[in-house]
């Protein structure tokens, strides 16, 4: 699947949020303003000034939009979402070179809170996967105790875990674990009915 630059980037920011919800075994990643500075940061996201309380509560609702795109049941159930972060942020195309990069799109407007900010560039990323019928692409991962959201770009749309080098070796590791002892139960079954029968028929057994 072909997707240009600025759209994977995007994508790959709208991943990075989703994933910093709380989760029964992790806290929010975004639980105070020191922590949206640093996501920023890491991440790159430009024409940002002071953050504050109300940044915090943006970034947050837009966090949980992106969410609800990943665990909608249809294309049409997304778009609806999409529709109202796009909306919402007073998306403005404007064409830009900044920072090195090749020319690109950013969809927010001149002065744009971050959560803005991140809901016109997320959101049309996201309008981009659904409006290539590629919905089905937004996916979590399926290992029992990882929920993590990434973007399936595989060929065949065959992936299944966030990391095939932590959750997919995981449960690959697992289920062979699982086979070997399945296995060796059945070889001591088996190897007990084997010398019970041989028990039964030695005629010195009494």
């Amino acid at each position: 699947m072909q997707i240009p630059h600025d759209t994977r980037r995007a994508l790959d920011v709208v991943v990075a949020l989703v994933n910093t919800a709380a989760e029964p075994d992790q806290p929010d990643g975004l639980s105070d303003i020191g922590a949206l500075r640093g996501f920023v940061q890491e991440y790159s996201i430009s024409d940002v000034g002071e953050l504050g309380a109300r940044d915090l509560a943006g970034v947050r609702t837009v966090r949980s939009k992106f969410a609800q795109v990943f665990a909608s049941p249809t294309a049409r159930a997304a778009s609806v979402l999409i529709n109202e972060l796009v909306a919402t942020a007073g998306t403005t195309p404007q064409l830009t070179d900044h920072d090195g990069y090749d020319w690109h799109v950013h969809y927010f407007a001149p002065g744009a809170s971050v959560g803005d900010h991140l809901a016109a560039d997320g959101g049309m990323a996201l309008a981009f996967i659904v409006v290539s019928g590629e919905q089905e692409r937004l996916r979590r991962c399926e290992a029992p105790d990882c929920r993590r959201a990434f973007v399936d770009l595989s060929r065949n749309r065959s992936r299944r875990y966030c990391d095939s080098r932590t959750c997919g070796n995981r449960l690959h590791v697992a289920a062979y674990r699982a086979r070997r002892k399945e296995a060796d139960a059945g070889a001591s079954e088996q190897e007990e009915i084997v010398h019970g029968g041989e028990q039964q028929q030695d005629p010195d057994h009494r």
